[in-house]
């Protein structure tokens, strides 16, 4: 044993309470047994190597590691080492394509933008359109770690831009609708305010209709404006009404017919079915149709209006009329906000080219299916699928 490890403030304690013993008393053999013992402990434990009791440790920045923790990350996360692709999750697979394992970033990204932004000897963020596909908006942001690796997080934005699109579009679209009715109530009426100008009474009487009708069509874009609000804001608020709709597609096709067109509806509702829906929506969806098809329809034509059970049993709604059909090019569009196919003609007729955008949404709210085809020159079908209601099982 070497000197310089012996115990030797052990032994001098162990001395110190030998004597203190024997100074009090006790035995002298027991005094010296019990010395020698604890002396002997303090060799043999001195004598052992020393032991370390902290666990084994793996290195947690190992690649297998960060590969781990960020493999299923719904955010495109990379890290690279020495500007190549040295780790890559599903996502930014998913968004890049899995050849970029091992790529120079210029070969990965293949984006101008990116590759400026990834060429830097520092972090930084860039906004990149158009990097995986047309029109998509990507967030790029660049975290260096040390001199070989950084890190690259990838941020959709594509679905904010387009709501904010739509958002932009929407408020010009309607600012547009009101601005031209307005001006022309404004027109008219400062012509007839005019004291100096001498309104023969027949042209009053026609400007006063204009004001009027101009007017009314003024209060139809608002009240459509304030519909659409309402079901959007109720879009994701499952209705729980039980709606028996044969009575209800009767009544709200002959209010929209009115007196004066109710000979042109031709009604066919053999079955009823019931749904579990909001009554108010279905009868303004019902409305909505069955006005397009008696205002785009051949007049001296009817409009038929069917309530039928599809194959597995849910409520299938069609309103056909006979008139100039919809070009094919059109009819994906038909349901956006201020869309129309002859915007003079819907004008003219008092649309307000929001009705379809309206009936989509109440659709998507009671989860059901809208369906539009036509044939020029022959006419459209608007169907409407609304899953029907079933007794729960007892």
């Amino acid at each position: 044993m070497d000197k310089g490890r012996l115990p030797w403030p052990g032994i001098f304690i162990a001395v110190a309470v030998s004597l203190a013993m024997a100074v009090a008393g006790a035995n002298p053999w027991l005094v010296l047994g019990a010395g020698l013992l604890w002396i002997g402990s303090l060799f043999l434990v001195s004598s052992q190597p020393p032991q370390s009791h902290a666990l084994p440790t793996k290195n947690p920045f190992s690649q297998a590691t960060i590969t781990q923790l960020i493999e299923h990350s719904a955010t495109p996360l990379l890290m690279t080492e020495l500007n190549r692709v040295a780790i890559a999750n599903e996502a930014a697979r998913k968004v890049l394509g899995s050849h970029i394992m091992g790529q120079d970033v210029r070969v990965a990204f293949r984006h101008p933008e990116a590759i400026a932004l990834m060429m830097q000897d520092h972090g930084g963020s860039a906004v990149i359109q158009n990097l995986a596909r047309r029109k998509d908006i990507w967030q790029m942001n660049r975290q260096i770690i040390d001199e070989r690796f950084a890190v690259v997080e990838l941020l959709n934005q594509t679905s904010e831009a387009q709501i904010s699109r739509a958002h932009t579009d929407f408020v010009a679209n309607a600012s547009h609708e009101l601005r031209t009715p307005l001006a022309s109530i404004i027109g008219y009426v400062e012509t007839l305010s005019d004291e100096d100008a001498a309104v023969p009474p027949a042209t009053r009487k026609k400007f006063l209709a204009t004001i009027l009708s101009e007017a009314k069509r003024l209060q139809g874009l608002v009240s459509d404006l304030m519909s659409l609000s309402r079901v959007e804001a109720e879009k994701y608020d499952e209705p729980d009404e039980r709606v028996e709709l044969k009575r209800l597609v009767e009544t709200a096709a002959r209010d929209a017919a009115g007196e004066g067109r109710l000979s042109r509806i031709e009604s066919h509702l053999p079955n009823d079915v019931t749904v579990l829906g909001d009554a108010r929506q279905l009868e303004q969806l019902v409305r909505n149709l069955v006005d397009n098809a008696l205002q785009y329809g051949d007049p001296d034509k009817k409009v038929t209006v069917s309530l039928l059970e599809d194959d597995s049993g849910d409520a299938k709604l069609m309103v056909e009329d006979r008139g100039d059909g919809i070009a094919p090019e059109h009819i994906p569009h038909l349901t956006r906000r201020f869309y129309r196919t002859d915007p003079g003609r819907s004008r003219a007729s008092g649309g307000t080219g929001l009705g379809l955008a309206i009936v989509k949404h109440i659709v998507e709210r009671h989860r059901g299916r809208l369906d539009i085809s036509s044939e020029v020159g022959q006419g459209t079908v608007v169907t409407v699928r609304i899953p029907a209601f079933q007794e729960p099982a007892e």
